[in-house]
């Protein structure tokens, strides 16, 4: 059945011609960003009506241009897009801690300076980045990239755990598919939530995914650098963590005063004893949810140490932006 839903966009953009949206291609191409960038801004949306989005490419060096996947990407348009562009899109960068070509900074700091919003999907943060456009502001990206990013790059204030950013006229989103989020997330501000929903069902996607990026983060294990003496301490915190686990307790385990012991364990995993147990009984809790999916909330907020539901739904929220029912949803099987 087709969608004959009829948008009427924000009194600001109701206009003949809708926003012009320009997105990058360059060498090394992300095709599915750049897919992302085309099918929610560059598909034809007849039911949208005539203030709809405009599309266009914008090569930022001469052609012809290689794609992840094998492809060839020919483009007809240059730099000059990104003096009309109302949107302009970053769709990913060929690498973390590849140079920006200095055109291409100036162009996206010109495009700025004059009003235009620029949004960044996945790695395309380095380039944003890159043209000195998000010093003293927030930001996101991979959470693989951030910490990269942060080292080069110390005034930007970067956020792991979220799936997308919107700081007015810059905007960065996490990974990949976090880049339909933001999409989305421009769409439901220029024209509506209606707008932003129409779209979702023609993606097949939520309109708005609950959580944030922090739940798809592989939970590492602290190396044991002192392994005769806290290794087999660490191997025992690990299998009791429904129990109690005082410091005093495991200071005598350990055989050390518990000042000791609470220096050489941070020394050790980089984490004080009650941050280490909390990512430990997140990390249980999570395998717990995504395996043992006849096991109720209440038996696994138990057996994570956590107690009460009520507590470990207390932490999922804080620390990986979602609630221990929907993880499972989301992960479980």
């Amino acid at each position: 059945m087709t969608d004959s839903v009829k948008i009427m966009p924000n009194a600001s953009l109701q206009q003949t011609r809708g926003p012009l949206v320009a997105a990058l291609a360059y060498d090394g191409l992300c095709t599915f960003e750049f897919g992302i960038a085309y099918e929610v801004f560059g598909l034809p949306r007849p039911e949208m009506g005539e203030g709809w989005y405009r599309f266009s490419v914008c090569g930022i060096e001469p052609g012809p241009l290689r794609a992840a996947g094998g492809l060839t990407v020919a483009v007809d348009k240059g730099l000059e897009v990104l003096d009309e562009a109302d949107l302009i899109v970053v769709p990913g960068w060929r690498a973390i801690d590849a140079p920006v070509p200095e055109p291409l900074a100036a162009a996206l700091r010109a495009a700025h300076q004059r009003g235009a919003r620029i949004m960044s999907l996945c790695s395309g943060v380095a380039v944003l980045a890159g043209a000195g456009l998000l010093a003293n502001r927030r930001a996101t990206t991979h959470w693989r990239y951030v910490a990269s990013i942060a080292a080069r790059y110390p005034n930007i204030t970067l956020d792991a755990g979220v799936l997308y950013i919107d700081e007015g006229s810059l905007l960065t989103a996490a990974g990949s598919a976090a880049g339909i989020d933001l999409c989305l997330h421009v769409v439901r501000g220029d024209f509506g939530s209606e707008a932003a929903n129409s779209v979702a069902r023609r993606l097949v996607v939520p309109p708005h995914r609950e959580g944030g990026q922090a739940q798809f983060i592989s939970a590492p294990v602290p190396e044991e650098r002192e392994g005769i003496r806290l290794g087999p301490l660490i191997e025992w915190m690990r299998e009791s963590l429904s129990e109690e686990q005082p410091i005093s307790l495991l200071a005598k385990r350990a055989g050390m005063s518990m000042r000791t012991f609470q220096r050489r364990f941070e020394a050790t995993t980089g984490l004080s004893v009650g941050e280490w147990l909390l990512k430990e009984r997140l990390r249980h809790a999570r395998d717990l949810l995504e395996r043992e999916l006849a096991v109720s909330l209440d038996d696994i907020a138990v057996a994570s140490g956590f107690g009460t539901l009520a507590t470990m739904r207390h932490h999922f929220r804080r620390r990986l932006g979602t609630s221990p029912n929907a993880y499972r949803k989301s992960f479980g099987g």
